[in-house]
C-alpha cells in the first residue's frame, strides 16, 4: 500500500472520530445520557416526548392505503433476515476459529434502543425495531463477509465498486502479482485482532 493511501485511510479514521465526537455533543445537547447501560432522559424531556406521541388508532387509520398494502411485503423480509442471521452466526462460529479470525460481535451491530423513545407509539416502535434488526444484521453480515474476503481474497477489483466495506482499502491492488503473497499473510495476521 502506498504512503498516500495509508495517509488517506488515517485521515478518514480521524474524520470518523471527529464525527463521533460531534454526534456525542449533539446527544448531550438533547439531554440524553446513558446510565448503567440504559438510555436516560431528563424527566421534563420525557414528559414532552410523551405529549408528542401519536395515538395508535389515528396513526394507523390515517396511513395511506398503499402503505398498509405494502406492509406485509416489508415484514415478509423477516424470514430471510432470520435465516441470514442464523447462517452468518453459525458460519463465523465454525470457520473463524479455524482461520484465526477474531469474531464479529453481533451486539455491536444489532442495537435495539429506540423503544425508549416516548414520542413513538407502539407501531412506530415495532417499525424501528424491525429496521434496527434488518440494517444491523446487514452490517453484521457485511463485516463477517469482509473479514472472510480479507482472509481468502484481499484483492481490489479492476474497476471502482460502489459501497465497499471498510476493509477494502487495505486490500492488495488488482494486478500486483509480485506483492500479493506477502500482503496476503500480512492481512491474515491482522484478522486475529480485528476491530
Amino acid at each position: 500500500m502506498t504512503p498516500q493511501i495509508t495517509s488517506l485511510i488515517e485521515r478518514i479514521r480521524a474524520l470518523e472520530g471527529e464525527l463521533d465526537a460531534e454526534l456525542a455533543k449533539r446527544s448531550a445537547d438533547l439531554r440524553i445520557g446513558i446510565e448503567h447501560g440504559r438510555v436516560a432522559f431528563e424527566e421534563e424531556l420525557l414528559r414532552r416526548h410523551r405529549q408528542l406521541r401519536s395515538k395508535l388508532l389515528p396513526y394507523v387509520l390515517g396511513a395511506h392505503p398503499l402503505i398498509m398494502l405494502t406492509s406485509p411485503v416489508i415484514y415478509a423480509g423477516v424470514v430471510p433476515f432470520l435465516l441470514l442471521d442464523l447462517f452468518v452466526s453459525v458460519f463465523q462460529a465454525v470457520c473463524f476459529p479455524i482461520y484465526g479470525i477474531a469474531k464479529v460481535k453481533r451486539a455491536d451491530y444489532i442495537v435495539f434502543d429506540r423503544h425508549h423513545l416516548a414520542y413513538l407509539n407502539a407501531l412506530e416502535k415495532l417499525n424501528c425495531a424491525y429496521c434496527s434488526y434488518a440494517n444491523g444484521l446487514i452490517a453484521y453480515a457485511c463485516e463477517i463477509a469482509a473479514r472472510t474476503e480479507q482472509y481468502w481474497c484481499p484483492i481490489k477489483h479492476a474497476r471502482r465498486v460502489i459501497g465497499t466495506h471498510a476493509r477494502y482499502a487495505l486490500f492488495d491492488d488488482y494486478g500486483n502479482g509480485e506483492g500479493y503473497q506477502q500482503r496476503l499473510e500480512e492481512l491474515r495476521k491482522g484478522l486475529a485482532k480485528a476491530e
